[in-house]
Order: structure tokens, then C-alpha cells, then sequence
């Protein structure tokens, strides 16, 4: 598999890193802004740096990852469909319904997979597969984050910033809440789906739990998230999603 990148930020250069230790996976391109700030890079992954998009996607390349931003997928993303598979991390340009529903168009109509990563959770396979057969009756999301994330108030002890909807919690909090917008997308929808947030001064680690009932029973999943090592900004689980994704992708026997 031969893969493009866009961006080269924290989770891009993980890519690259983890790429080059597989011989099933190749990374050839990779799309920046500035050519000269990310030389390095193509110096040592021995990729080949593009500024122009056209020129990026005529590159040998059988799928493009977008580890960049929300305002890259939603410039990019249209014209990347029309030519090759992607595999997106900036969930949150689909918040816009309409443009998740001109998307999922536009990679039916090109014959080309629109993938999104679980990122910073797990048990979307369960949420979705309830949800596709009407068994889901409702999801809920308690973030929890380390304060100083959240809020610049000196706290002592934890204190709920937010509570409503998925979709709410998106316009509040579009930096921190990509969960939810998953959630709201494998489930009942963003409005459906209930939101707390948490700021937490006696915590590090970013933490997630999210129950889910309906007939089919009750699902409880706890998740914790360790950092990048190399980046302390950036989940790791997010990071290794992106990986899980790609191999998935090609393989024929697939499980959950």
C-alpha cells in the first residue's frame, strides 16, 4: 500500500515512523504548506514533499491520510475524493452534516473508501453495529480532562463545565471534544447523544466513559489515555488508530 500524507505534524510523523518499519505499507508523498520549514523530513523518511494538491494526488499513492486540520479536510477532502481513498483524523469537518452527507456521496460516486479512525476510544464496532439494526436506545459521554485543558480557573476539586448534547458540546468545545463527534456519528445521532464534561485538577491523563443501552442491554467502557511520547498534546490511542485503520482496510478476513 502506497500512502500519502497530509500534514506533518505529531501523528503525520508517527505515521512515517511506523510505516517505515513495514513492508506492507509505504509512505511516497507528503503535502505541507512550506517545503523549505519540513526538508527534514523528506531528508529522513525519504519522502517527496508537494505544495499543490493535484500534483500530490498524481503521485504514486493508493490512499491519502489527512493529519493536518478540520480547514485542510475541508478543502481537500472534496477534490482528494474524486481520485483516491481517504483516511481522515480531523473527525471534526464532519460535524457539518451536510458536508459528511456531499462526502459520502462523493466517495460512493469515485468508487473510494472515506475512513474514519476510532481515534481516542473504543467500541465503535458495538455502538454502530447496534445502532444499524434500531437496538440502540441511548449513549452517553463523560469526559473527563486534567483542568488546567479546560479552564483557566484554579480549581481544587473537579467541576462539571459542560452537560447537554453531543452537538452543543461541539460548538463549545471543538478542540476537545472528537469523541463525541464519533460517538454521535456510529450511534443516535449528535443531538441524541448526552455530553458532561469534567475539569479535573487531580487528574493527568485524558479519560472517557461511555455506557450505551437499549434492547440489546448495556455496554460500559472506560478509557484512559496515555499521551504520544513525543508529543504530550496528542493522544497515542489516536495515533495507533490511524495504523489499525490502514492495515484493516486491506485486509480480506476482518473481525468485529
Amino acid at each position: 500500500m502506497n500512502i500519502g500524507v497530509i500534514g506533518a505534524g505529531a501523528i503525520a510523523r508517527y505515521v512515517l515512523e511506523t510505516v517505515a518499519e513495514d513492508s506492507s505499507m509505504n509512505v511516497e508523498s507528503v503535502l505541507v504548506r512550506d517545503k523549505d520549514k519540513y526538508a527534514n523530513v523528506a531528508e529522513k523518511f525519504g519522502v517527496t514533499l508537494y505544495t499543490d494538491v493535484e500534483d500530490f494526488l498524481a503521485s504514486n499513492i493508493d490512499i491519502v491520510v489527512e493529519a493536518a486540520n478540520v480547514s485542510a479536510v475541508a478543502t481537500l477532502l472534496p477534490t482528494v475524493l474524486r481520485k483516491k481513498s481517504a483516511l481522515i483524523i480531523s473527525i471534526g469537518a464532519f460535524v457539518d452534516e451536510a458536508f459528511t452527507v456531499r462526502m459520502k456521496e462523493k466517495a460512493a460516486r469515485y468508487s473510494h473508501q472515506l475512513l474514519l479512525p476510532s481515534g481516542a476510544i473504543g467500541g465503535l464496532d458495538l455502538i454502530q453495529h447496534t445502532a444499524n439494526t434500531k437496538t440502540l436506545e441511548s449513549v452517553t459521554l463523560e469526559t473527563r480532562k486534567p483542568a488546567y485543558t479546560l479552564t483557566e480557573e484554579q480549581l481544587e476539586t473537579e467541576k462539571i463545565i459542560f452537560k447537554d448534547s453531543a452537538k452543543e458540546a461541539i460548538k463549545q468545545f471543538p478542540k476537545n471534544i472528537n469523541v463525541a463527534i464519533a460517538l454521535g456519528m456510529a450511534g443516535i445521532g449528535m443531538e441524541r447523544t448526552n455530553v458532561t464534561i469534567i475539569a479535573d485538577p487531580m487528574i493527568e491523563r485524558n479519560m472517557h466513559t461511555i455506557i450505551a443501552s437499549g434492547a440489546f442491554g448495556k455496554v460500559h467502557f472506560h478509557v484512559e489515555n496515555a499521551p504520544m511520547p513525543t508529543n504530550a498534546n496528542t493522544s497515542y490511542l489516536a495515533a495507533l488508530s490511524v495504523i489499525g485503520t490502514l492495515k484493516k482496510s486491506r485486509q480480506p478476513f476482518q473481525l468485529g
